[in-house]
């Protein structure tokens, strides 16, 4: 049997797999480019309950979502770690911020969650849109929740504290958003001042079953508790995890046992059409 030729194995960014990786970062580059230049954008909304009375939402959460040139909603799932660090990345923060803001000026009860990436702080169409919209309507400051991943808070958490102590006095709320997936030092954590930690699902799906992430779950909650912070279950998708959750004293759930996040929530249903005489 002859000698195997691995010269010609590609290596590096030629492999097969991450050339599959690659096309399918530009494919999703290029489909949220053209959403974007085309305003092909909208929000869909999920329910955070309260776990105290679970068919109450505490507030919503605005997920960003694009339109493929068919019309299908494509989730961020799909592309959001193409774009993050790119100028698209912040552009998309630009539109979800938008769509969120107009929903809270439309629907005065509402109190709403909104992602963006620490890369957007700074940003100055980011910074004009916020401040413009807190100057027209002082209401919406309270209304509104910056998510805030733990992941992207630690590639600039100097800049980010800035940026919470300027946005706070509008009585703007943070939640530090999938809790537990990253790497948060504890030096920078007690000095961020989150109001809110959401606690990644990777800890939640089975939870009832699953002692070692009760355990860990339990941890999480203790922090929460010392830095008095509201805590929020993530990928809630079962009724038996919800009740332990409460039972362990998580705050609020958010997952499909809920509600699937949708893009025409109840707020926005067209009012019923009037019997004709």
């Amino acid at each position: 049997m002859g000698k195997r030729r691995l010269a010609n194995i590609p290596v590096g960014s030629e492999n097969p797999l991450n050339f599959a990786i690659q096309q399918r970062d530009k494919n999703a580059l290029t489909l949220v480019n053209d959403a974007v230049a085309h305003g092909q954008t909208l929000l869909a909304y999920q329910p955070v309950m309260r776990s105290d009375a679970m068919g109450k939402p505490a507030f919503y959460e605005g997920l960003i979502r694009v339109l493929d040139d068919t019309g299908r909603v494509i989730p961020a799932g799909q592309f959001i770690d193409a774009i993050e660090k790119t100028e698209t990345g912040r552009a998309v923060d630009v539109l979800s911020l938008e769509h969120g803001l107009a929903a809270l000026t439309e629907t005065p009860g509402l109190r709403l969650a909104l992602n963006m990436s620490a890369r957007s702080i700074g940003y100055e169409p980011w910074k004009r849109t916020l401040d413009r919209a807190l100057a027209i309507d002082p209401t919406i400051g309270p209304r509104l929740i910056l998510e805030i991943t733990e992941t992207s808070a630690m590639v600039m958490p100097e800049l980010v504290i800035d940026f919470m102590d300027r946005l706070q006095p509008h009585g703007i709320c943070f939640a530090l958003d999938d809790f537990g997936a990253g790497h948060t030092a504890i030096r920078y954590f007690k000095d961020f001042y989150f109001d809110i930690l959401k606690i990644d699902g990777q800890f939640i799906r089975g939870i009832a079953h699953d002692a070692d992430n009760r355990a860990l779950v339990g941890a999480l909650l203790s922090i929460a508790r010392h830095f008095d912070m509201l805590t929020v279950a993530e990928f809630v998708e079962s009724h038996e995890d919800a009740l332990v959750l409460a039972d362990m004293g998580v705050d609020c759930l958010q997952g499909y046992y809920f509600a699937a996040p949708t893009t025409q929530p109840e707020w926005a249903a067209p009012p019923p059409r009037e019997a004709s005489a």
